[in-house]
């Protein structure tokens, strides 16, 4: 009897230590769950441009030319995704209708991740210049620094964001390099590079020419620096920090993700393209409130800094005459007299949309549909509503455009 009594005894000193370690184990994770939570709330305060509230009546006064526009331009009845007009980090006016997914009859809500094309540039170029910020990245640093296989010389990280290094479009390489049954990555891209060294367009800063590949080399830049594949790193980047929730860098692996999917103008599925997998151009999933709230960080000078807003909101080809020009990651209508407006385009498959930030009226306006239509391009409309702006086309098949499926 004695023995049992000892062997129960070891045996419930036993449990009493396993559970105490796993009480322990499960207060330790709750912390580091907390932990996270605090720190993603301390970002977002820390990011909040602190904006002054809006006058009391400014929604109602910019209503009606508002719904002129979405109900007149876009033709409510065939638009399917998302609209919103904000001034002051505040949503004014917001929208969203339609069909993201016509298989399961899944409609759009504020928090569908919808394709955004080109607009992903903007984002990339705010990651890239994040990362000059903490000293990783130099904005004039030769790029076979980051990518000792590029076979270029006096190419920049500048020359990629601002399209001035004449890399030719990924998009174009002949068939005999890049065969159209095999998925094009941005490894292979480099590899291509390095093995066939493709002529450059033009002589490197000399002109611009919008062209793909210059992001996707950006998002493999990141990928050095970081030692995160370019989807984790954005995270960490950007989407984390901003509360971002319903943002992401696609990956074959999301395919289960509700999301909405790409449809042509007559509503037919778009097939997915050997061209589908290469990211930092492209392949960011968002909603119109996640990007107001990146929208909303870039006035903090916490999120970027003085110096380099200023690099990313400028000018960078004068070469030719006319109204249209390019910062970093952003583009930029320009007339004498008149405030300068920025924005970017997107346009992939059926994926079609423009992100606005109208700076000096901290005013921001975006649309996105994935059923093709170049209404979303005449969103500009709007910008005479709230200030002195030029009137321009955005239409991405303007003669800067050098892709031929997307923008």
């Amino acid at each position: 009897m004695k023995k049992r009594k000892k062997a129960t005894g070891k045996r419930s000193v036993g449990l009493l230590i396993l559970l105490m370690v796993g009480a322990f184990a499960a207060y330790y994770a709750f912390q580091k769950v907390e932990q996270r939570k605090h720190r993603k709330e301390e970002a977002v305060v820390l990011f909040d441009p602190n904006f002054n509230s809006l006058p009391p009546n400014f929604a109602r006064e910019h209503r009606d030319s508002i719904e002129a526009f979405f109900y007149d331009h876009l033709q409510l009845k065939s638009f399917h995704g998302m609209f919103l007009v904000a001034k002051n980090g505040e949503i004014i006016f917001e929208r969203y209708q339609g069909f993201a997914n016509e298989e399961t009859d899944m409609r759009f809500n504020a928090e569908t991740p919808v394709h955004v094309a080109s607009i992903s540039k903007t984002i990339t170029s705010i990651a890239v210049l994040r990362l000059v910020d903490q000293h990783k990245i130099q904005l004039d640093k030769d790029i076979r620094h980051y990518l000792p296989q590029v076979p270029y010389k006096g190419i920049t990280v500048r020359m990629l964001l601002n399209h001035r290094s004449g890399i030719p479009y990924y998009g174009y390489f002949p068939k005999e390099i890049s065969p159209p049954d095999k998925p094009l990555t941005n490894k292979r891209i480099l590899r291509i590079l390095k093995h066939y060294q493709p002529k450059l367009y033009f002589p490197s800063n000399t002109q611009f020419a919008y062209c793909n590949t210059n992001y996707a080399l950006l998002a493999l830049i990141v990928e050095k620096v970081t030692k995160r594949r370019f989807p984790k790193a954005m995270e960490e980047l950007v989407f984390e920090p901003l509360n971002m929730k319903h943002s992401f860098i696609y990956e074959p692996a999301r395919d289960s993700l509700p999301m909405a999917l790409s449809y042509n103008s007559r509503g037919v599925l778009q097939e997915v393209t050997e061209l589908d997998l290469v990211y930092g151009d492209k392949n960011l999933y968002t909603t119109a409130r996640d990007l107001l709230r990146l929208d909303k960080a870039t006035y903090s000078n916490e999120f970027l800094s003085k110096k380099m807003k200023a690099e990313m909101f400028k000018g960078y080809s004068y070469e030719r005459p006319g109204k249209a020009n390019y910062g970093l990651g952003i583009r930029i209508r320009e007339e004498k007299g008149k405030t300068p407006f920025f924005f970017h385009t997107g346009w992939w498959h059926g994926n079609t949309g423009c992100y606005a930030s109208m700076r000096s009226d901290t005013v921001c306006m975006i649309i996105l549909s994935n059923h093709y239509t170049r209404r979303v391009f005449g969103i500009n409309r709007l910008s005479l509503a709230f200030g002195n702006y030029p009137f321009a086309p955005l239409d991405p098949m303007e003669k800067e455009t050098e892709e031929g499926k997307g923008e």
